[in-house]
């Protein structure tokens, strides 16, 4: 087969599905023992035979989750828009890798260009950036840098014979906190879950006694990580009280924003002054794209305050000049060179074109068409007898879950709910715990869902708890 017919044969197959996302179930639910029986991922096939390629790739669509789906509720992500699809595609047939300039010069040019826009509308000064593999990365990287700051040698000369360094986050933060803590040698019992008030929200006292019982200890308290949008939550942590604290304890520590989920509203003036006011004084922001924005997984950004220069001297290290050799120009940097990693794929395209497609207005108008889309959400769950809320609403994210008849266990009975809607394909949501109570955890991160989908998935779970009930009864 010719090159130019596989292309048109796999675009054919990939119009097809992407037009038939909003079709049918969410997905064709098979338990894993069937899957793998229809897979028969060991089965003989002819070398080079398109003909079988292609029938993998069918197999693979048709199996999958439809992430475009009206009914599709289950992750802070979606179905990617049009113009990140083609960046997408682009830099995927380009194959150049991001780590430095003369491999990569017009996605380095763009990358740095979106750096610069996305430190000015964050009011950072004599900021950096850089893009990374995920919010998870993100908050590595700065927790690393803070720790660097903080100890001098320990690049050279580790942790063996250094302080205890005391890190502090959200009570609901990320488990990457603690991947962070692991990974760079602070330990996992040295990162301190902070209580957390009504709203989900850091409680600024309990910081405070924290970081004075760190000190008393004879421990360094260097690192807060605050979040912009807790996952099961959406809470936003009070980022100027955070910053105050940093101040009347002599900026001893580094103040970062992980806000993969909801960081993105900085991009709008006015959510910014609602839900991040102090941004501006923080030292590192990392957020994502790739979620309520629709760029294709990974797209996201770490940004530091007043700190130019610091990513290279925090990550670089080693024999480097077989790949970073000089540049061709003064004002040129291999962006590979503040990276953890050395091949980059150049995620800024998809990025790019949907920037320069959407404009800013674009992005913003879409992060409150997903708050008013919240909102509806929380009063239907308030209007609907058969549903009560879990939490207040604080953003994105709407909890809740059906009630019970006496004697029958709310958590087993909402697991239920929502693998009743999972396996017949109704509808896709996630769940969470909150206060040791199981939780239905609705978000929307689809640009392409309507008023009526909402209200859809909603009668969707009161109907399968009814059945559900139905079915139980003697």
């Amino acid at each position: 087969m010719a090159d130019i017919d596989v292309f048109s044969r796999l675009f054919s197959l990939v119009q097809k599905h992407y037009a038939e996302q909003t079709d049918g179930a969410v997905i064709e639910y098979c338990a894993p023992a069937d899957l793998r029986k229809k897979l028969d991922l060991p089965q003989a096939t002819d070398l080079e035979n398109y003909d079988e390629l292609f029938g993998w790739v069918e197999k693979y669509l048709k199996y999958s989750v439809k992430t475009g789906h009206p009914q599709f509720w289950n992750r802070m992500w979606a179905d990617p828009n049009l113009p990140a699809i083609i960046g997408e595609i682009v830099s995927t047939i380009a194959h150049t890798s991001a780590c430095t300039y003369e491999s990569a010069p017009v996605s380095t040019e763009m990358e740095k260009y979106l750096i610069g826009e996305f430190l000015r509308l964050a009011g950072f000064r004599d900021g950096e950036g850089q893009m990374t593999t995920g919010s998870s990365n993100g908050n590595l990287v700065a927790m690393m840098a803070a720790r660097n700051l903080t100890l001098k040698n320990v690049k050279a000369s580790g942790l063996s014979a250094a302080p205890t360094l005391v890190a502090f986050v959200n009570a609901d933060a990320h488990y990457s906190m603690d991947n962070a803590a692991n990974v760079l040698g602070i330990g996992t019992d040295n990162l301190k879950k902070i209580p957390i008030d009504e709203h989900g929200r850091m409680r600024l006292d309990a910081l405070e006694a924290e970081i004075m019982a760190a000190k008393k200890a004879g421990n360094i308290p260097f690192f807060v990580g605050a979040t912009a949008g807790t996952t099961v939550r959406g809470a936003y942590d009070p980022m100027d009280g955070i910053c105050d604290l940093q101040q009347k304890c002599g900026e001893d520590f580094w103040v970062h924003i992980d806000g993969a989920w909801g960081g993105s509203i900085f991009l709008s003036e006015a959510l910014c002054d609602a839900f991040l006011p102090g941004l501006d004084r923080v030292n590192s922001f990392t957020f994502d794209f790739h979620k309520m924005h629709g760029i294709p997984i990974v797209c996201n950004f770490l940004l530091t305050n007043g700190r130019s220069g610091l990513l290279k001297s925090t990550v670089s290290s080693g024999n480097e000049d077989y790949i970073f050799h000089g540049q061709d120009q003064e004002d040129t940097t291999d962006l590979g060179q503040s990276s953890l990693q050395c091949g980059r794929h150049a995620d800024v395209l998809k990025l790019f074109l949907a920037w320069k497609f959407y404009g800013q207005s674009g992005f913003i108008a879409r992060i409150e068409r997903f708050l008013q889309k919240a909102k509806l959400a929380e009063n239907l769950v308030l209007q609907t007898p058969e549903l009560e809320l879990l939490a207040p609403r604080e953003s994105f994210n709407v909890n809740f879950r059906m009630r019970t008849p006496q004697g029958v266990c709310p958590d087993e009975f909402n697991k239920k709910v929502r693998q009743n809607l999972y396996e017949s394909g109704t509808a896709m949501v996630g769940l969470a715990t909150i206060n040791n109570q199981t939780s239905i955890r609705f978000l929307i991160a689809n640009d392409r869902v309507a008023d009526g989908d909402v209200e859809d998935f909603f009668a969707h779970v009161v109907a399968a708890g009814k059945a559900i009930l139905a079915e139980s009864r003697p």
